[in-house]
């Protein structure tokens, strides 16, 4: 397993662990870049009109298409370190 992959798993289970819950944007942001990190872009269909969560959560996840899964990993690792510094 490479560095990234670890850091990234590592990541993942550090934010379950934070001391105070992120604001919504945060959590948008954290979602989505573990989503691209993880599998990349977004796939399936966009979730119904009155999911709102889940629409928010497809939506940001769909800004972030085309980007390279090592750079969502590198940008989700870099995210978790400052909610834990």
């Amino acid at each position: 397993m490479s560095d990234l992959k670890r850091d990234f798993e590592q990541a993942a289970k550090d934010v379950k662990s934070l001391s105070e819950r992120p604001d919504n944007d945060t959590l948008l942001r954290l979602y989505a870049l573990y989503k691209q990190g993880a599998e990349g872009d977004v796939n399936g269909p966009k979730p119904g009109f009155f999911d709102f969560v889940g629409t928010a959560k497809y939506e940001a996840w769909t800004k972030l298409k085309g980007t390279p899964q090592d750079e969502a990993m590198g940008k989700y690792i870099d995210l978790v370190k400052k909610l834990t510094a």
